[in-house]
């Protein structure tokens, strides 16, 4: 006997699956702060911007780096962004181990940016108000572990100091309703992720973790810091 609807009613046992393990991932897990990032108070400490063009690097962890890595391709004077792993013991660490939190690696985003055309402060701007949550310990969003820890990975003095007085000033202004955690400690190391995790929103718009993830961070990137988005 044929079953027309079977298929149908399959598609629809899958996505049951998929929102009650997202549901389940989820539990104990307060809903994500999401502030105004508008009203965001610019750093009070910041570098000036370059005399001139060049290039200089920041790595930031804050969750899966998906989302984290899409915020910041749009943001004016960012020439690149790449996802990978940083913070760890293991060198050259795979997906699949880093997965585990084994291996002390966070989920990392590296950033090749113009001085001269968005300061170190602004970049942490973002980082703090759209590009994730920074009072989650340990975890973001569904994602729990120490790999999706918050951490900026510092390569001088002067990313240290900015990071760690900016910090202070949104706790001073309780700019959340909960303590940052995001840890401030020095870069070692940085290895880029596998091929196929690079650019992942770009070329899977349709994910449904994307969806309810990641794209709300593009478009209150887009919303609410006009002046520092970008279109491609």
């Amino acid at each position: 006997m044929e079953r027309p609807y079977l298929g149908k009613l399959l598609a629809i046992a899958a996505i049951i699956v998929f929102f009650g393990w997202t549901a389940l991932r989820a539990l104990g897990a307060r809903p994500a702060e999401t502030p105004n990032a508008s009203l965001f108070p610019k750093p009070a400490i910041d570098a000036p911007l370059a005399n001139s063009s060049k290039s200089e690097s920041a790595v930031f962890a804050g969750g899966c780096f998906w989302g984290v890595q899409a915020v910041f391709e749009h943001v004016k004077g960012v020439k690149s962004a790449t996802s990978g792993y940083s913070g760890g013991h293991v060198k050259s660490p795979s997906y699949q181990v880093v997965s585990m939190g084994v291996t002390g690696h966070a989920e990392s985003v590296q950033l090749t940016y113009d001085p001269s055309q968005i300061t170190y402060g602004q970049l942490l701007m973002v980082y703090f108000s759209v590009a994730h949550d920074p009072t989650q310990l340990n975890r973001q969003g569904p994602d729990t572990g120490s790999q999706y820890r918050s951490a900026i990975f510092y390569s001088n003095d002067e990313q240290k100091r900015i990071a760690n007085e900016y910090i202070a000033q949104l706790n001073s202004a309780t700019v959340y309703s909960h303590p940052i955690v995001t840890k401030v400690v020095p870069f070692e190391a940085f290895y880029p992720a596998e091929a196929y995790h690079q650019d992942y929103l770009k070329k899977n718009p349709g994910n449904p973790y994307i969806i309810f993830n990641d794209l709300p961070k593009l478009n209150r990137l887009q919303k609410e810091f006009p002046a520092l988005y970008r279109a491609d």
